[in-house]
């Protein structure tokens, strides 16, 4: 009963059962901190009709423990030596696999270990299933998603339009945060949060909200840093004992009910995601994260960042080199490989 109506805010409330084409999920990691949870959400989303849990290890358990969860969607575990029968006929694979942050550690930190990981994987993506939607969780995203894209394209199987960088995070924490320091909803205070998904790349756009508006001076400093580097305090509060997993697999969940929505149809599905984008394309940097769109074919459309404040500018200025390094790395791992 918690899960579902922990659910309830990603969950597709606008349908009917008979109203939408429900979907096939894979997800790749399923064993991991991130991974246990978002699978348990998942289980619970009406428009999830089978999910196919994959890891190197502890999979064909969670799948186990998973499907007595007493909703419609049927559940399978795959171990490490299957990962080709986890991705068939899947229409969506969501990719939480890799590494946790531990104490003192970057996102940058976890390059090595989580590039090779993610890079594999996209390519039995490529291999079995190209036609998925690709959401990538797996930090550091700001080079992950270039890494996926990359080795897509080495395959003549990237589709800009079904490769996302999960970003929603950042954008949970905006709403949380900017509620605490309003004293209002978080449910009333989205906020949207463009750039990347690391730190300085982090650029919550409080000015086009009407409650973030209204926070200023040292509230705004300290308010921003919180949501550019939440994931710090996270690391923290649980002593080497892990990162934001539970967070993220929350936002892993809601950002994939919003892409199975648009997938089924739904309209005005717009929500921060880091995909191929033209917004800065100009400056050498080709994925960015902003207010996209969702449709029947993935991306629909890509809007633009809109008026931001002077402050926001200053992020912005800060955001865009920082993110252009990380995205050039992603590339060059994938072309020395």
């Amino acid at each position: 009963m918690f899960a579902r109506a922990a659910l309830r805010t990603v969950s597709a409330r606008s349908f009917s059962t008979s109203a939408v084409r429900q979907t096939r999920v894979a997800v790749l990691g399923a064993g991991g901190g991130i991974g246990q949870p978002l699978s348990l959400l998942l289980k619970s989303d009406p428009l999830v009709s089978s999910l196919s849990l994959y890891d190197i290890r502890g999979a064909p358990g969670v799948a186990a423990d998973v499907s007595h969860v007493d909703t419609a969607s049927e559940v399978k575990g795959y171990a490490a030596d299957q990962l080709d029968q986890a991705l068939e006929g899947a229409k969506v694979v969501v990719i939480p696999a890799g590494v946790p942050r531990k104490p003192g550690m970057t996102r940058d930190d976890l390059f090595n270990t989580n590039a090779s990981i993610v890079r594999d994987l996209a390519a039995a993506i490529g291999r079995v299933s190209p036609e998925a939607h690709i959401l990538i969780i797996s930090n550091p995203v700001n080079s992950t998603v270039p890494i996926v894209a990359a080795t897509l394209e080495k395959q003549g199987k990237f589709d800009p339009r079904r490769v996302f960088g999960v970003t929603t995070l950042d954008v949970v924490r905006a709403a949380r945060f900017v509620g605490e320091v309003t004293g209002k909803n978080p449910l009333d205070t989205p906020i949207t949060v463009v750039g990347g998904h690391s730190g300085p790349t982090i650029v919550p756009l409080l000015s086009q909200s009407p409650t973030g508006k209204t926070i200023s001076g040292e509230a705004y400093g300290k308010v921003v840093h919180r949501i550019q580097y939440g994931g710090d305090e996270v690391v923290k509060a649980k002593d080497g004992a892990g990162s934001a997993t539970l967070s993220m697999a929350y936002a892993g969940a809601k950002f994939t009910n919003s892409l199975l929505r648009g997938l089924n149809g739904e309209k005005g599905v717009i929500t921060p995601t880091f995909v191929k984008s033209p917004l800065y394309e100009s400056q050498g940097i080709d994925f960015f994260s902003s207010n996209v769109e969702l449709g029947t074919e993935g991306v629909a459309k890509i809007h633009p960042i809109g008026e931001i404040s002077a402050e926001e500018q200053k992020l912005l200025e800060a955001c865009l080199p920082e993110l252009k390094k990380n995205i050039e790395k992603g590339k060059a791992f994938v072309a020395q490989s």
